[in-house]
C-alpha cells in the first residue's frame, strides 16, 4: 500500500495530522509519501495581518484541542503578532524538498522539525534564513548548504514536486490539505482527511477497510 500525503508545512491542520502521519508511517506494508503542495506559496501566500492573525490563533486552537498538539505563546507572539510578517510556505517547502534531494528517508522528519520551529519555539519557517538555520541545527547540514544557496535541481524539484501535488488534488477533487491518496492492488483513491483525525487505535482498520 502506498499512501500519498498531500500537505503544506504552514498548514495548521497539516501539524495537527502528525500524530496519525507517524502512525501510518508504522504500519505494515504502507510506504508513506510527501507530496508539498505549495499551497501557501507563490499567489497563495500573504501578509499577516491582525485579522489573519487572529483568524488563524483560533483555528489553532481548535486543532490543539482536537489533535493535541501544541501551538505555544512563543508562536502566538513572534510568528502571528509579527509586524511586516509574510504567511508563505516556500522556503520551508524548499528546505523539505532539499532534504528530498539529499536524505530522503528523512524528509518526514524535517517536516516535522520545520513545523515543531514554527508553532513551538515560535521561529518564522516562512523566510529562508531560518529555515537553513534550523536545518543545520537539526543535522540536515547538506540540505541547508543548498537552502542557503537553491541551485536549479533544486528548484526545479520544488516546481515538479508542488506541481504533481496540485495535479493530484485537481485529479480527486480536492482544495485543500492535508489529504490521503491511498494505493493498492485493487485501486487508487481518496481518502477522507477525517481518518487523520479521529481515533489512532483504529486508524489502521479504517485505511486498510476503504
Amino acid at each position: 500500500m502506498r499512501v500519498t500525503y498531500l500537505f503544506d508545512p504552514l498548514c495548521g491542520w497539516c501539524y495537527g495530522a502528525v500524530p496519525a502521519l507517524e502512525r501510518l508511517v508504522q504500519l505494515d506494508g504502507a510506504t508513506v509519501e510527501l507530496a508539498p503542495s505549495g499551497l501557501f506559496a507563490g499567489e497563495g501566500a500573504r501578509a499577516m495581518d491582525a485579522n489573519f492573525a487572529a483568524f488563524a490563533w483560533q483555528n489553532d486552537q481548535r486543532i490543539a484541542r482536537l489533535c493535541g498538539q501544541q501551538f505555544t505563546d512563543a508562536y502566538r507572539a513572534k510568528i502571528l503578532g509579527k509586524a511586516g510578517g509574510m504567511f508563505d510556505s516556500a522556503p520551508a517547502t524548499l528546505g523539505i524538498v532539499a532534504v528530498g534531494l539529499t536524505e530522503p528517508a528523512r524528509e518526514i522528519e524535517a517536516m516535522k522539525t520545520l513545523q515543531n520551529a514554527r508553532y513551538v519555539e515560535g521561529r518564522d519557517n516562512s523566510e529562508l534564513a531560518v529555515v537553513e538555520s534550523i536545518l543545520e541545527e537539526a543535522g540536515f547540514s547538506e540540505a541547508a548548504r543548498r537552502v542557503r544557496a537553491p541551485d536549479e535541481a533544486l528548484l526545479s524539484s520544488y516546481r515538479q514536486r508542488t506541481s504533481a501535488a496540485r495535479s493530484e488534488m485537481k485529479n480527486f477533487g480536492v482544495n485543500g490539505v492535508p489529504a490521503l491518496i491511498v494505493e493498492d492492488n485493487r485501486s487508487r483513491r481518496l481518502l477522507s482527511s477525517n481518518v487523520l483525525f479521529g481515533e489512532l487505535d483504529t486508524l489502521a482498520a479504517r485505511l486498510q477497510a476503504t
